[in-house]
């Protein structure tokens, strides 16, 4: 098992500025961070992927679908097909970077909904699309991590039983789907049976508290889900995710109004006790 912290808490950008957040994580006994992959040019990456290395620290990455003139699953063939090369953008960006993994809901814009689910003809359009991406992924060593969202943050992708059903159609050995605590405490009536009914689709999780502060302060089963995921021989990243409201666009995307915690401390060290104490427990 790995430990990570996703650098949303602070920015959708890794600067030099940030690179003192990263010492701050290793020093309280990460093995990685999750960058964001929001902006930039491929060459940006590999410096930054070459400074976290000098730090000792291992990558994954999030990323997101942020235009709708660019939406994988649009019904407009010139949206699709930008949607798809900012697909492959992602992964250049995370190759560059030597991310081990690409997560995120990279299928729909967020907070964009049709006034119901997708459509079969949606459906076909997001398996089209992430195979695409998934072919040019191949060989770069980086995996890809399709994310569900709650149904208020997107109507395409909800549950473990979607993406699941997602990964088997796309059908790629280093593509499959992340598993967020946050999102599937309102969207699974079960969350350990949804676990071992996904199985090796999984292959990327999020650890969230329930109100997205820091983790272990608030009433997440995290027992329930680590115990599930051992059960289907998951061994992979365990990554914190937290978010504050600092950062007003991002504060608004993932709907922080108000402080979720005293201070980055307690997210930094509850979030690597609850992995760390968690996981051996399970």
């Amino acid at each position: 098992m790995l430990a990570g912290f996703n650098l949303l808490l602070w920015g959708t950008h890794l600067t030099d500025d940030l690179m003192p957040k990263c010492q701050a994580v290793r020093d309280a006994g990460y093995d990685g961070v999750e960058i964001p992959i929001f902006e930039g040019s491929a060459p940006d990456y590999r410096a930054i992927g070459q400074r976290l290395s000098d730090m000792g620290l291992r990558r994954t990455a999030v990323a997101v679908v942020q235009s709708e003139m660019a939406n994988p699953i649009s019904d407009q063939a010139d949206h699709r097909e930008a949607g798809i090369d900012f697909l492959k953008w992602m992964v250049d960006c995370a190759a560059e970077a030597g991310v081990e993994t690409l997560c995120g809901p990279f299928f729909q814009p967020l907070a964009v909904f049709s006034g119901t689910g997708a459509t079969r003809a949606e459906w076909d359009r997001l398996v089209t699309a992430h195979k695409a991406m998934a072919d040019h992924a191949a060989g770069t060593g980086v995996a890809l991590a399709v994310e569900p969202l709650n149904r208020f943050e997107c109507y395409a992708l909800n549950t473990l039983d979607q993406s699941a059903r997602l990964v088997e159609q796309v059908g790629a050995e280093h593509y499959g789907c992340l598993f967020d605590t946050f999102h599937a405490n309102i969207e699974e009536r079960d969350v350990g049976a949804a676990i071992r009914a996904a199985g090796p689709a999984i292959n990327h999780v999020h650890v969230s508290e329930n109100d997205r502060g820091a983790p272990g302060a608030g009433h997440m089963n995290f027992a329930e889900a680590f115990a599930a995921l051992k059960s289907t021989g998951y061994d992979g990243w365990l990554v914190v995710e937290a978010f504050g409201h600092a950062l007003p666009d991002l504060a608004a995307a993932t709907r922080v109004w108000r402080p979720l915690f005293k201070d980055e401390q307690d997210v930094l060290s509850g979030g690597i006790r609850t992995i760390r104490d968690g996981w051996a427990a399970a």
